[in-house]
């Protein structure tokens, strides 16, 4: 998030940065060197062969997460973090779903008009003769954005994740 912050600031362009409130608690190892991250540039967390889960920002965890747990499945997940919307690194996802021939988006809108709807729009109209299944979308419900105690049945979790890349390796 630092790296793609300070890119953020130092762009010459007008940028609009969330962060997610839920990401304060997570802790990871972070250079002492300011590294700048190339706004508009995916990143593939984990290699794998059999699915591509496309996330972004919390859900990243929470499909690394899944994608742990289908390893002692058997199914090997490729897990790509977007880290922008727009500008969109389509050639990374595209390659990534041509490499594992299946494709799921987990994102934190409403399933119907949110931005993994467009990711998916992208993957079907320039991949398609890769695909082995239909494309998976794991999203919150449509319905108006629960009060707190009740976000962890709303937002897809690792759980959910884990449930539709079995669900898309088994068919």
């Amino acid at each position: 998030m630092r790296g793609l912050l300070f890119a953020s600031i130092y762009d010459d362009n007008p940028v609009i940065f969330f962060e997610h409130r839920t990401l304060y608690g997570i802790k990871e190892e972070v250079p002492d060197e300011l590294e700048l991250i190339e706004l508009g540039k995916a990143r593939v967390h984990r290699e794998g062969e059999d699915v591509t889960v496309v996330a972004t920002g919390r859900l990243v965890h929470e499909a690394l997460r899944a994608a742990e747990e289908a390893e002692g499945e058997g199914v090997s997940v490729e897990v790509v973090d977007v880290r922008s919307i727009a500008p969109l690194d389509k050639e990374t996802i595209l390659a990534s779903v041509r490499k594992t021939g299946k494709a799921m988006v987990i994102y934190e809108d409403n399933r119907t008009y949110g931005a993994g709807a467009e990711v998916v729009a992208t993957i079907q109209e320039e991949s398609f003769f890769s695909l082995q299944a239909p494309i998976r979308r794991v999203a919150s419900p449509d319905v108006p954005y629960p009060v707190q105690m009740l976000e962890e049945h709303y937002i897809p979790n690792a759980e959910r994740v884990l449930q539709a890349i079995l669900a898309t390796t088994r068919d």
